[in-house]
């Protein structure tokens, strides 16, 4: 393919931040937030090579060197498997969303960068072709091949991953009212803090319980049955693990219940809370008496209020 004749000048990108697990499914389940997200500029160069020129919101965290950044890993891997690896193209970065949140920050890097450099070449793969290139520039952050943040952040809605080795990836209906408040405490959990304390082992009862939840929540999605969801938005492997790592805990996810939620977690391996609610009202109580609980104990906070994002990844 004679990429020069079909490609862009410029192209601008938005790739939304994403719950991993969403509760129930811990590294298989995930969704994706309208709001925060990155953005992520590429342009053609005369020069040789793919170079990121400008990284802004990171304070100064991120490399430059696109062998070493999320998005750029991720676009160079895609131009490899172009044949185009010295095609010349310009990055910008903008992050827009907190470090180490639980929102799936270097996921959403890691998409941008991939999904810009494939519109500005004239869009030769789909999107779901583009998300083992966005795995590798996110696996360079995390360490770990995990899509619960990756394929919804690309994809949008809720995926349900049947095989994150294979990328099995799989959309789930998303009920109209499904709506999620997402609270950031301004504490640090490290995600290689919050896998290392987890135990390899599992009891048999934990299993089948937690398949039970499992196996509800995606019947509710599909019946829209938000009484069955709420039955099933439960947590009894990860949670009571990580639970320690979030401070008030549980005090929050009280906060939120009283105030209407149809569950309450932890988002990713935290320390963002996120609580999934029927209604915009409803998420929006939520997340308020959320941050009250953080607040009251002197944790700086912010809220999302977010749908069910259908779209994911987008060009502007």
């Amino acid at each position: 393919m004679q990429y020069h004749e079909i490609m862009k000048k410029e192209v601008r990108v938005f790739a939304p931040a994403s719950v991993g697990n969403a509760i129930v499914g811990f590294d298989i389940l995930g969704l994706a937030l309208t709001k925060p997200g990155d953005e992520i500029v590429a342009r053609r160069s005369d020069v040789p090579g793919l170079r990121i020129v400008s990284i802004t919101g990171d304070e100064g965290k991120l490399p430059y060197e696109a062998e070493k950044n999320t998005a750029g890993f991720a676009a160079l891997s895609l131009l490899r498997h172009l044949g185009q690896p010295d095609w010349g193209i310009e990055l910008e970065i903008h992050k827009r969303m907190p470090f180490g949140s639980g929102l799936g920050s270097s996921a959403a890097s890691a998409v941008g960068g991939a999904y810009a450099v494939n519109l500005l070449l004239g869009s030769p793969l789909s999107k779901k072709e583009l998300l083992p290139f966005a795995m590798h520039g996110e696996q360079l952050a995390s360490g770990g091949f995990h899509a619960d943040n990756v394929a919804p952040s690309l994809l949008g809605g809720i995926i349900l991953i049947c095989s994150n080795q294979n990328l099995d990836v799989h959309s789930l209906p998303v009920p109209d009212e499904l709506f999620a408040a997402v609270v950031y405490p301004e504490v640090e959990v490290l995600t290689k803090t919050a896998r290392s304390i987890l135990s390899p082992n599992i009891s048999l009862r934990q299993h089948i319980e937690q398949s039970g939840f499992l196996g509800g929540f995606v019947t509710a999605l599909f019946r829209s049955d938000y009484e069955l969801m709420a039955r099933s938005l439960r947590d009894v492997i990860i949670e009571p693990q990580r639970a320690q790592l979030i401070p008030n805990f549980h005090q929050v996810q009280s906060a939120a219940l009283s105030a209407g939620a149809l569950g309450c977690s932890i988002s990713g391996a935290g320390p963002s809370m996120i609580a999934l609610c029927r209604g915009e009202a409803v998420a929006q109580a939520a997340g308020q008496a959320m941050q009250a609980v953080f607040s009251e104990t002197g944790i700086r906070n912010e809220l999302f209020i977010s749908a069910v994002n259908p779209h994911g990844a987008i060009e502007l």
